[in-house]
């Protein structure tokens, strides 16, 4: 067997999804909304499903979803786009990123990877033959230090993977803090891998700032987004890729090898929702900071200390000080003897984990992060 995936241990997302479903508890840990999505998103899919077209797709997706990936971020981020060839539809996000790695790496190349990071990224990484640099960002900032890119970066660095804004910290980075990192993928001639999925679920007034746009970066960027992050409809699995011509021509061709295409219907209901007004998506957001604010506002009544959260479905509390071992040890008596799954941090760090951070999912119902909260009561008063 192939030791990269037949080593893997089972992921504490399986481990507390198993436990929240054998105790019954209300989940927090996995990260998706409780809504059903757009009704009007759905109902458009739908009806191409009905009466559209359903045989193979163009490879690259469909003309329609590729003009609209363009004018999205036109409107929305400032960015010149050709859809016709810097522009393309993978099957999710994830695949997107799997495309991107395998195309690029060469073994023997070294990757940076920031820590806590996305637990798809160093498998994927390994199995085109990278060699993994970490970087680890510490809370509550989770922001870069300019020590430690120049140890991570050399003349061997050949990709950058950057997830932003960061799940599971809920940060998104700063200008200051992407002008640094585009400083020395321009002075290492490296190319970035920008995991964007969450850069419509920013509040706070914060805009997102695609990597791609900041100087001289337009032409050593690949830019994934997510269909399912933006519509809340996670088990659509409908990826967008930007990069220029001579990157996307690479990529392509490992796409091709992946998943070749997305469900046609699919592509037309994102298309769809792509060209919504500006107020779907500031309603989008304002809902999802208004969840966010009830749930914050929860845990610090009943003594918990809340990181901040400035984007993604996620917060954070820091249960340093409560008593108990780590953030395992309290998210494993968290289900089984409160009845509230949650996710240890710690489970983000591949290399030098931080052990007093556990991760909860706001994307839910008033009523269930109201029951969640009532099971939480009195917890934060066990300190040591």
């Amino acid at each position: 067997m192939n030791p990269v995936f037949a080593d893997l241990p089972t992921t504490i997302f399986e481990a507390m999804s198993g436990l929240a479903r054998h105790h019954g508890a209300i989940n927090l840990g996995q990260g998706f909304p409780d809504d059903p999505g757009p009704i009007d998103v759905r109902e458009r899919a739908a009806a191409a499903l009905r009466d559209g077209y359903n045989q193979y797709p163009p490879m690259m997706g469909l003309p329609v979803l590729r003009r609209a990936i363009a004018d999205h971020y036109g409107l929305h981020q400032g960015l010149d786009l050709d859809p016709e060839t810097e522009v393309m539809v993978t099957s999710g996000a994830t695949e997107a990123i799997a495309a991107a790695l395998f195309a690029l790496i060469e073994p023997g190349d070294e990757v940076v990877l920031f820590e806590p990071a996305y637990d798809a990224y160093l498998p994927l990484v390994r199995q085109a033959g990278g060699i993994p640099r970490f970087v680890t960002l510490k809370p509550p900032g989770f922001g870069f230090d300019e020590a430690a890119l120049a140890e991570a970066f050399s003349d061997k660095t050949k990709v950058v993977v950057l997830n932003n804004p960061l799940n599971p910290s809920a940060t998104a980075f700063s200008r200051d803090d992407l002008a640094l990192l585009a400083s020395f993928c321009d002075r290492f001639d490296v190319i970035a891998v920008c995991d964007e999925v969450w850069e419509h679920v920013i509040f706070d007034g914060r805009r997102h700032v695609p990597l791609l746009g900041m100087p001289a970066m337009r032409e050593r960027t690949v830019k994934i987004g997510s269909a399912g992050k933006i519509f809340s409809l996670t088990g659509w699995k409908v990826g967008f890729v930007m990069a220029a011509p001579p990157i996307m021509r690479v990529l392509a061709k490992a796409h091709q090898f992946l998943t070749f295409t997305t469900p046609p219907n699919l592509q037309e209901g994102a298309a769809f929702g792509l060209a919504k007004e500006t107020a779907y998506f500031e309603g989008m957001r304002n809902g999802f900071s208004r969840s966010r604010d009830r749930l914050a506002s929860g845990l610090t009544e009943r003594g918990f200390r809340v990181l901040p959260a400035h984007a993604t479905w996620f917060l954070n509390i820091d249960i340093a000080g409560l008593d108990v071992s780590d953030d395992v040890a309290f998210c494993r008596m968290l289900v089984t003897e409160r009845g509230v799954a949650a996710i240890p941090v710690s489970a983000f760090y591949p290399r030098d984990p931080v052990r007093h951070v556990v991760r909860l999912c706001f994307a839910k119902a008033d009523a269930t992060l109201d029951a969640a909260l009532d099971r939480l009561e009195g917890l934060a008063s066990c300190r040591t």
